[in-house]
This record gives structure tokens, C-alpha cells and sequence, in this order.
């Protein structure tokens, strides 16, 4: 049996499906992943992207921070692809019961999927760090230099940075999706990035499926791994 035909015999079959993303769900939407050979890790910057998007260097250097921030992570106008949509589909035919996701870029959102759990956070949530107003996503990227608020506090996104802890409830809804899940589709994501990459230890289902372009540590433990990119995947799925 091809892979396609035998993932769609998973899907059809499982009525508890989860899926688990990483950057690679975004990129047929135009927006660079982090460590591929052209992503933005391997970008020239005066400081590299790790240390740009850490706690520390957001409060020692505020500016410089957004000015990469605006820069690069401005996905206001980015449109759903073929990946967020079948996954909609699937979440309004009840058999979808979560996404996890690594992306900030809220493109489950706009396609409209419900159950989504984001992990690092989202570019859409803004708040000031000094009296939490909130403030949406074009406030922060329409700004001059540092976004303030009315107060004159920093406004600081609802992004998880390196040196800060993910989100407790987050988590535990993923461990949660992910123990309860007969199908566990991973897609897009090079299982590297720590603490998301350990939930996969807390799969007990039937079927673990891997799609991605690249090779990942977990491949041997995979009911099926499908090395492609995902547009070519879910766009011959049902």
C-alpha cells in the first residue's frame, strides 16, 4: 500500500486525532522556517536569531530586538495553505481534536480551526509589561522603534523567547490531546526544539505518523514517516 492511501486509511479509521506542527506546516505559505539552509538561523545578522529572541535580549536590547522582530516576523498578510485548511476540515468532521503547534504565526486561526494550543505564544497577543493592556498585532508592527503603551510601558509580545517557560495550561491541554490521541500526525517539525519535542513520549495510541522534508530522531519509532513536503501530502488526502 502507497503511504497516502495507507495514512488515509489511519485517518478514516482513527476518531481522535491530533496533530503536532512545527515551522515546516508555514513555510508553503511564504514564511521561512528557523533551521533549514535557508532559514532564519542561518541568516547574517550583527547578533544571531537565538540570541535576538531571547528574555535578556529583549530587556537589554529593546530596540535592536524589534527592529529583527518587525523584520522578520511580520505575517500579517501570510494566507493559510493547503495544511491549515485540510486541518480545519477535519476538525469540523469531529475526528481533529487538537492542534499543538510551534508557530506563532496564528494561521490555524485564520483558517478558521477552534482547538488550537500554541506553544510559543502568538504574534497576535501584545501586552504592556507594565499595566498588561493588550494591544493587537498591527499596533506593534505600524510602531516607530520600541512599541509603548498609553502609560509608557513596553508593550512585549505573547511570544514565548528563549529563557522563558512555556505556558503551564498549554502544556498540560497538549500532554492531555496527545495521551488520549489514536492517531498522532507530526508535521513540519524537526523534533529538536525542547520541552515540545519530549511531549511525543506521552503518545500510547494506535498510529504515530511523521510528515516532514527532513529526517527526525523519532522516524524509527513511526508507524509511518513521509518524507515530503506537506502541500503534497494533504492535498491528496480526503
Amino acid at each position: 500500500m502507497k503511504k497516502i492511501e495507507l495514512l488515509q486509511k489511519y485517518i478514516d479509521e482513527c476518531k481522535s486525532i491530533v496533530f503536532f506542527g512545527g515551522a515546516g506546516v508555514s513555510t508553503e505559505s511564504g514564511i521561512k522556517d528557523f533551521r533549514s539552509a535557508d532559514g532564519l538561523y542561518n541568516m547574517q545578522y550583527d547578533y544571531s536569531p537565538e540570541e535576538i529572541l531571547s528574555h535578556t535580549f529583549f530587556l537589554n536590547n529593546t530596540k535592536e530586538f524589534y527592529k529583527f522582530y518587525k523584520d522578520k516576523l511580520n505575517c500579517l498578510d501570510t494566507l493559510p495553505n493547503i495544511t491549515h485548511k485540510y486541518l480545519t476540515k477535519l476538525e469540523n468532521n469531529g475526528k481533529l481534536k487538537g492542534i499543538i503547534t510551534q508557530n506563532i504565526d496564528g494561521l490555524h486561526t485564520k483558517a478558521n480551526s477552534k482547538k488550537v494550543f500554541e506553544l510559543h505564544g502568538s504574534i497576535y497577543r501584545n501586552y504592556c509589561m507594565n499595566c498588561h493592556r493588550f494591544y493587537e498585532a498591527k499596533d506593534i508592527f505600524e510602531s516607530k522603534d520600541i512599541p509603548r503603551c498609553s502609560c509608557g510601558g513596553i508593550i512585549k509580545p505573547d511570544v514565548v523567547l528563549y529563557e522563558e517557560a512555556l505556558d503551564e495550561k498549554v502544556i498540560n491541554k497538549s500532554i492531555e490531546l496527545i495521551s488520549n490521541a489514536e492517531l498522532l500526525l507530526i508535521s513540519g517539525t524537526s523534533l529538536t526544539v525542547y520541552p515540545a519535542s519530549s511531549f511525543i513520549n506521552y503518545f500510547r495510541g494506535k498510529y504515530l505518523v511523521i510528515i516532514n522534508r527532513d529526517t527526525t530522531n523519532l522516524d524509527n519509532i513511526a508507524n509511518l514517516v513521509i518524507n515530503d513536503s506537506l502541500g503534497n501530502v494533504f492535498s491528496k488526502l480526503k
